[in-house]
């Protein structure tokens, strides 16, 4: 018996991994965060199959459905939104597994901010305007953030931030920011990446706050903050320059 991580992708049941989707039509039972996690995600699931939904559970009731599924010998498929390898809260059931000696496997996701980058149609990395992304979040309840890990320290490299679970404290989010990037820098919050109720919001971080206050945004929100979502005027990259000789390419001299 084994349980299958999977990353369930950012929402739209067609973005989730051929591996991710075979394995959810394999497995008799199905563990799902119904709160964050599409339900069209599981007509995956074959005939017959379990389906819990996680999202009123706690930890402890998580684990009892590994042991009946282990006892029974049945495979669990248990879905996350997005991708695994952050704030996915994987690492303490996968803890418990291995206290219980039960198989475990991890399948990457499509992780929001990937999603909310299509959404925008941009790359989040342009030359000579910012060579990294940033994923941060802000402390919450859940989960309270490293004294070091500030909003701030990020902000003074100049990078491409990407902060997940802020929407609540988008006016710290921007009186922490402004003084690094400007009142004119470019924000973009994205609703619901890939859902069929996906919402777009555009500003600086001068205006960003009323435009919010105007339109409201409660939860499932992504918010980029950088130069890259603006910049039209940047130099080419050497990637494709004829000049540029690199080995894949084969060209002489």
């Amino acid at each position: 018996m084994t349980v299958h991580f999977i990353g369930a992708g950012p929402g739209a049941a067609d973005l989730i991994t051929v591996r991710g989707r075979d394995l959810i039509g394999r497995c008799p039972v199905c563990l799902y965060a119904g709160s964050i996690v599409s339900p069209e995600l599981l007509a995956y699931c074959p005939p017959g199959a379990r389906i819990v939904d996680t999202a009123p559970m706690a930890l402890d009731e998580i684990e009892a459905e590994y042991l009946r599924a282990a006892e029974a010998g049945e495979d669990v498929a248990r879905l996350h939104s997005g991708d695994l390898s952050v704030w996915s809260a994987v690492a303490e059931q996968i803890r418990r597994l291995e206290r219980h000696g039960i198989a475990y496997t991890l399948t990457p996701g499509v992780p929001s901010f990937a999603a909310a980058a299509a959404a925008l149609g941009r790359e989040l990395t342009i030359p000579a305007v910012a060579q990294s992304l940033v994923l941060t979040r802000v402390s919450g309840r859940a989960s309270p953030m490293p004294n070091r890990e500030t909003l701030q320290a990020f902000g003074a490299t100049g990078a491409t931030l990407a902060i997940h679970l802020a929407i609540h404290a988008l006016e710290d989010v921007v009186r922490d920011l402004t003084p690094l990037y400007g009142a004119d820098c470019p924000v973009a919050i994205i609703v619901k990446a890939s859902w069929p109720d996906e919402r777009i919001l555009r500003g600086t971080l001068g205006d960003i706050a009323a435009r919010v206050a105007e339109d409201p945004i409660e939860r499932t929100a992504l918010i980029f903050v950088g130069q890259t979502l603006a910049a039209a005027d940047f130099r080419e990259s050497s990637l494709y320059d004829p000049a540029y000789q690199r080995r894949f390419r084969g060209r002489e001299g």
